[in-house]
């Protein structure tokens, strides 16, 4: 075995665990040795891994949860690519790049995705887990791989990479201007009216970057990579903030890119998505922030569905203790249990847009999932239930407590993560069923002793998610829980929310994009339809299959199941499947 320790700097702090505590609790060190020495320089510890013997007290000790140990195959050496320090993060192994193919990236955030990709763009020389400072040692140690022509180009200038990053709502804070300037500056093919055109971007061309929505902001960097001339194309995220007709649509495009004969590259956390669009795919795992590794590649299902089981067949590696599975059925029993609440008709008129909701039933302990297109009103009637947007007609006027996450977290709160939820409910902090059931799957207690405003867009969704959760209410609205969070993240989150409705007999309303989600936390569906932007109208509560199939069937898509884990996968369009469901009305995960 390997032994690779890790310190997160940037949470270890030696002034408040009593001056190195985990130098003076280490067996090694007290028997005289050295495992852990201090760096005096920077004020830091250092764990020398050849004398460390994996006894794990200091990773228990450490009251800021800054140290990882991990023991891997001593064969992985061989494959490592890139350290970035002592005790820093290691990257085994990377990607395929193939011209004319859609290489798709699954896996936990932290696990070294974006590493990778700055090694193929050129940003990084990739170390070797050693000294290297050359491209010649790189191509050596590639030989005989898929990677070693693609790496000899990217030496000799021959690869000219493109990124489309994955928080997009940074982008205006680095960048200025209106849309239609800042297309055209990147507009390397000749193509801008094209891609507006399909992407929708007319009506946003005269606006400014500052002005627009996390769909629209997505859209436009999109555009802007589609619009460059390049001959590798990454695409982190590309469906976050879209809807799921914008969704396959996107997929649609890039795979129309690769047809082309470009090389791309995807990291997409909406299964069905990457399913729809890549051809083969790399399963990446490994301890977030502390070591990742790339699997082989696999045809796109198989390695979907191993990432879902935990286990890698070709390699016998085990890197998850359970099993991600889904109902096979075609819908949940409708729910019989007593009504909560019978919500009246809603209207909110804005003028130039207006939405109308049907009156319907909630039931104590069902999750209801609420689908439809961006801009036709979802948000909008979470407000109105919360009590943040008062309707134009009708009243919500009910004697229910009602806990409520936005789409769009704002940090306005100073303090710690355990400040901000003890001061919700210090109690369920120590509850050992919220532990078990939220907190530790949701990884919350990692995230105690930081800064609110030091969180990242995927961590500070995770609190807002939990902070909601927490709270005492008779209903819990959620907005989007699923951006910025990776596929297990998702699947936890879930998977939390159903748990706890059902065993604390309350009820949840989820507004997502996400199918696969959708799909695993719902009982039933509020489907919205009209014209986004104009006018928007929700129907009652409806069963799964008569939810999906009435929201499918407006936006022309068919799913099936899986018939090993289960899971909805997106027919392609016009194939034998897609036109059988079609013609027979069922849009929604016929039983193959």
């Amino acid at each position: 075995m390997t032994r690779i320790a890790v310190i997160d700097y940037d949470r270890c702090n030696p002034d408040k665990c009593g001056n190195f505590l985990c130098e003076r609790v280490c067996p090694v060190n007290r028997m005289g040795g050295e495992a852990i020495v201090i760096d005096e320089e920077n004020y830091r510890p250092v764990i020398q891994e050849a004398s460390c013997t994996g006894c794990g007290i200091c990773v228990h000790k450490c009251p800021f949860n800054a140290i990882t140990i991990v023991n891997l195959p001593e064969q992985l050496d061989e494959d490592c690519v890139h350290r970035y320090g002592i005790n820093s993060f290691v990257l085994y192994r990377m990607p395929v790049v193939k011209d004319g193919m859609v290489v798709g990236i699954l896996g936990p955030n932290g696990t070294g995705k974006t590493t990778a990709v700055k090694i193929l763009s050129g940003q990084i020389l990739p170390n070797l887990c050693g000294d290297n400072k050359s491209w010649d040692s790189v191509i050596k140690a590639f030989r005989g791989n898929e990677l070693q022509n693609y790496f000899e180009k990217l030496k000799n200038g021959g690869i000219r990479p493109v990124v489309k990053p994955q928080y997009v709502d940074l982008i205006p804070r680095a960048i200025r201007g209106r849309v239609e300037e800042l297309l055209r500056k990147a507009d390397d093919r000749g193509t801008l009216k094209e891609v507006v055109e399909e992407l929708g971007l007319g009506n946003i061309l005269d606006r400014d970057i500052k002005q627009l929505s996390g769909g629209e902001l997505q859209l436009v960097a999109i555009a802007a990579a589609l619009l460059r001339d390049a001959h590798f194309y990454f695409f982190d995220e590309p469906s976050s903030y879209l809807d799921i007709q914008q969704r396959l649509k996107i997929a649609k495009i890039i795979r129309r890119l690769a047809e082309s004969g470009k090389a791309v590259l995807t990291v997409e956390h909406d299964l069905a998505i990457l399913d729809y669009m890549s051809d083969i795919i790399h399963v990446v795992y490994g301890k977030p922030g502390a070591y990742g590794i790339f699997s082989k590649p696999k045809s796109t299902r198989n390695g979907i569905n191993e990432f879902l089981s935990g286990y890698l067949k070709d390699e016998n590696v085990r890197f998850r203790p359970f099993e991600i599975s889904f109902t096979k059925k075609s819908e949940r029993k409708s729910q019989e249990g007593e009504i909560l609440v019978q919500y009246p008709r809603l209207v909110k008129d804005y003028g130039s847009f207006r939405v109308e909701v049907e009156g319907g039933n909630l039931h104590i302990g069902e999750v209801v999932g609420i689908v439809g297109p961006n801009g036709i009103g979802k948000t909008t009637f979470v407000k109105m239930l919360a009590g943040v947007e008062k309707p134009t007609e009708g009243e919500v006027d009910w004697n229910l407590t009602v806990s409520y996450k936005p789409q769009y977290i704002k940090v306005d709160y100073e303090g710690t993560v355990f400040n901000l939820l003890g001061k919700i409910d210090a109690s369920k902090l120590m509850s050992s069923f919220y532990k078990s059931e939220l907190l530790n799957p949701l990884g919350i207690p990692e995230l105690y002793d930081r800064q609110l405003n030091e969180l990242s867009g995927g961590e500070l969704q995770r609190v807002a998610i939990t902070a909601c959760l927490i709270r005492d209410a008779d209903i819990y609205l959620l907005d989007e829980p699923s951006a910025h969070l990776d596929v297990e993240q998702r699947l936890a989150v879930s998977k939390a929310i159903r748990s706890l409705m059902a065993k604390n007999d309350r009820t949840a309303l989820i507004v997502e994009h996400d199918v696969m989600m959708v799909d695993y936390l719902s009982d039933r569906l509020i489907v919205f339809d009209g014209e986004p932007g104009k006018a928007g109208r929700a129907l009652p509560p409806m069963g799964m299959r008569e939810g999906m199939n009435r929201f499918l069937s407006s936006v022309g898509i068919t799913f099936r199941r899986d018939p090993d884990s289960g899971r909805p996968r997106a027919n392609k369009e016009g194939s034998v499947k897609d036109r059988e469901q079609k013609e027979r009305g069922e849009y929604y995960y016929t039983i193959p």
